[in-house]
């Protein structure tokens, strides 16, 4: 047994096993990794998922040209004749 326990002992021997319990850690790891499964999203990216895209933005345009076209209609006819000294014709 004493020869059994020098060579356990030993430098090479623990470095043997160092780098041998390294390389199961490392492939036991890459075996997990490799067996989980993949985390996906169905946004795509850049929008974050709060936001409808460029449909809201367009829509909200939208309606704020209809309102300030609904608010110029309600506006009250002036007269202009001031600044016909303007125009030629």
């Amino acid at each position: 047994m004493k020869d059994r326990s020098d060579y356990n002992q030993g430098g090479g021997y623990g470095a043997q096993m160092t780098a041998y319990k390294r390389a199961r850690a490392f492939n036991a790891q890459n075996k997990m990794l490799n067996n989980m499964q993949q985390s996906t999203t169905t946004q795509r990216a850049g929008t974050g998922g709060f936001t409808g895209g460029l449909a809201i933005q367009q829509e909200r345009y939208r309606q704020m040209g209809l309102d300030n076209q609904q608010a110029k209609a309600n506006r009250p006819q002036v007269d202009n004749s001031m600044y016909d000294i303007y125009k030629t014709g």
